[in-house]
């Protein structure tokens, strides 16, 4: 008996050491780097959603207040996440990446995952 428990209780602390390690939160708004724009990010559904919530004056004229701007955004690691992006600009959707680092989010686009474009954006309030 003595034995057997001691052999649950290794087994049950080896799992949870092995346990993935779990993303942080990038949930909340972003300003862009550029000053142009704020993304907010919130569950949608099993994944992240980022839609637009705030456009300076003079932003691109085909982002929209309310426009879906990342989606489908899953865990790919701790503090990142992998999906789709979408590109008001050219109106395409792009493979989409991002990574966090305390208040800093670094979101990029890729055409056929090779040439990939990233940025740099702030926590916001």
């Amino acid at each position: 008996m003595r034995r057997s428990l001691a052999l649950a209780f290794i087994f049950a602390a080896a799992t949870i050491g092995a346990a993935p390690a779990l993303s942080a939160d990038v949930t909340g708004t972003w300003l862009r780097d550029t000053g142009a724009s704020k993304v907010k990010f919130a569950p949608c559904g099993a994944a992240l959603c980022g839609h637009i919530v705030w456009l300076n004056q003079g932003a691109d004229p085909k982002a929209k207040v309310g426009q879906r701007v990342f989606f489908d955004m899953k865990p790919s690691g701790a503090n990142s996440w992998a999906g789709s992006a979408f590109n008001p600009e050219d109106g395409k959707t792009y493979t989409g990446k991002m990574t966090l680092n305390g208040n800093t989010l670094t979101p990029s686009g890729c055409v056929m995952s090779v040439i990939c474009k990233s940025t740099t954006w702030t926590r916001s309030n």
